[in-house]
């Protein structure tokens, strides 16, 4: 994570069913007053004309009267001058959704269900789109159509962590009725009209804010792990906000609300995630029947602007490109690829010196860009400068390589245990769970290392931590070791948690020496371990002394 876009986890508490979740950079943005598309205050023929709501009557066509306005369940929103068709509005959802997050310092419990609202809103097929971050780890999930009081139950189909993006589905045919899929709209320009529709913090009812196209760019989404294409608006988006659907002036969506920036030196800035990342969501879902995530290049580059760096790797003066710095092991593009190619091109589209492609009238973005455009499996063609020669390779793409997750997969956090000795699988959920919400900051700097920098080695490797002692008379004197990365075991490089418990399992050395980092050193008499083992478990409320997935 850069210092720029720390990430906050959502501000939820037991018992309070309202309480709106959302996952932004630091916290959420200030309200603004309503504005429609169009930057056009418009007022409701309700005060337009009277401004003192105390009148009785009103100067309009039909000569209606207030209570009309507020018992005539046949009047539309678009007859109130609001702005919106019904049809629109009605496909725009309130989310409840009880959460049940993993205890990742104690992994063998759970912790205390919290409860969030958030948006949803309606697409093809009879599905629902929402972010990520609204519904992790859910045990419940519940949709509330407008100017309902009925909840549906709805499911998890598949959820993108990487672009923040969740499909929900509902089983109820009667949800269904009155209800029509929004259609989608092309990437807005700088400075068009957006207006964001949800339920935000504050009230029940449905919400409307707008605003303008600030800058549209590669961001860095504070749930994911890559940086996707973002639209930055600065239309409010408060807590609840998040997964609701953002429109132009055509009412036609553009994109899902997911996050916003407050620091003290910027006002009224807030993210969308543009229909051009939700389409490649769904597409990827339709193509495989499960979500596969984006992809990424497989290599680090530097920037080549100094001209003496260009000459050095024989890059002529108007020749453009960036530099191999490193390259994923396991990523197919170290095949083809060495430290110190120059990248030209790719796919026969030219990148400057400082990273950038062409992009749209009068803007560049960030090559990266391309990639995020393909699909898991497809390939890539990149022209290369090596040792002066140039050359054409080709590889197929896949996703980031990350040696620590960002998020866990599994709904219980591996763990295993031995005489008392915890070992768990390092992630950035554990390092929340130890540390808290500045654990960018008080974490270690050598787990830090590794979660910003670590590529996996091969397809299974984890980091393997000694996570706590559970002090006993076995392990008396190794109390005081925590979050540390173990090395080997008896001699052998540890692989993952699975290989740690084979190892364990299979050994016939009398002692289990364990080789952390820092040169410290665990010994223990393997006949006294598995005496004395069980009744630590039983001590600690510990059900089962291992919770395995990875595969050796």
């Amino acid at each position: 994570m850069t210092e720029n876009f720390r990430r906050k986890s959502r501000e939820r508490k037991p018992g309070n069913a309202d309480l709106d979740e959302e996952l932004m950079y630091q916290s959420s943005s200030p309200d603004q007053s309503s504005r429609l598309p169009g930057g056009v205050n418009r007022r409701s023929k309700l005060d337009r004309n009277h401004s003192k709501l105390g009148n009785n009557t009103m100067s309009v066509q039909e000569d209606v009267q207030v209570e009309d306005y507020m018992h005539d369940e046949n009047l539309k929103d678009v007859e109130l001058n609001a702005g919106f068709p019904a049809d629109i509005l009605d496909s725009v959802f309130k989310l409840y959704v009880t959460h049940c997050e993993p205890n990742y310092s104690l992994p063998w419990q759970k912790r205390r269900q919290t409860y969030s609202t958030s948006s949803a809103f309606a697409v093809d097929n009879r599905r629902i789109l929402t972010n990520a971050h609204c519904v992790e780890h859910s045990t419940v999930v519940k949709v509330k159509k407008r100017g309902s009081e009925k909840k549906y139950m709805a499911q998890v189909v598949s959820i993108g962590n990487d672009c923040d993006i969740a499909l929900l589905s509902v089983e109820d045919e009667s949800f269904w009725e009155g209800v029509e899929c929004l259609s989608s709209g092309r990437l807005p320009y700088l400075q068009e009209a957006v207006t964001v529709v949800g339920y935000p913090i504050g009230g029940e009812n449905i919400s409307v804010t707008a605003g303008v196209v600030s800058r549209v760019e590669l961001q860095q989404y504070s749930h994911g792990a890559i940086d996707l294409l973002g639209v930055q608006i600065d239309a409010a988006i408060n807590p609840g906000n998040s997964g609701g659907p953002a429109f132009n002036s055509r009412f036609e969506c553009v994109g899902i609300a997911f996050q916003s920036l407050l620091t003290t030196e910027a006002e009224n800035i807030g993210y969308i995630i543009p229909w051009l990342v939700v389409q490649h969501f769904l597409d990827d879902f339709d193509r495989n029947g499960f979500y596969t995530g984006f992809c990424y290049c497989g290599f680090e580059f530097q920037r080549m602007e100094n001209e003496y760096l260009r000459k050095s790797f024989h890059l002529s003066a108007e020749g453009g490109g960036v530099l191999v710095k490193r390259l994923a092991p396991t990523s197919p593009c170290s095949k083809v690829l060495q430290k110190g190619d120059i990248i030209t091109h790719f796919d026969g589209i030219p990148i400057a010196n400082d990273g950038t492609v062409a992009y749209r009238g009068g803007e560049r973005i960030n090559f990266h860009y391309l990639v995020t455009l393909k699909f898991v499996g497809e390939s890539c063609t990149v022209r290369i400068v090596r040792n002066g020669s140039i050359l054409e390779v080709s590889y197929p793409l896949f996703e980031l390589p990350l040696l620590v997750p960002i998020h866990e997969k599994r709904p219980v956090p591996e763990y295993l245990t031995v005489a008392g000795l915890v070992f768990v699988a390092l992630s950035e959920p554990y390092l929340r769970s130890e540390y808290g919400e500045k654990w960018d900051f008080e974490a270690p700097v050598k787990l830090l290392d590794k979660l910003l920098y670590g590529y996996k080695r091969t397809a299974n490797e984890q980091v393997v931590i000694l996570s706590q002692v559970l002090n006993a008379r076995i392990n008396v004197g190794y109390e005081y070791l925590t979050n540390t990365e173990l090395l080997q075991f008896n001699g052998t490089r540890v692989e993952n948690l699975c290989h740690l418990a084979n190892l364990i399992d299979e050994t016939n050395e009398e002692f289990l020496r364990f080789d952390l980092e820092f040169d410290e050193v665990i010994v223990i008499e393997k006949r006294a371990a598995l005496e004395q083992s069980s009744q630590i478990l039983v001590q600690h409320g510990i059900p089962t002394p291992r919770s395995l997935s990875h595969p050796f």
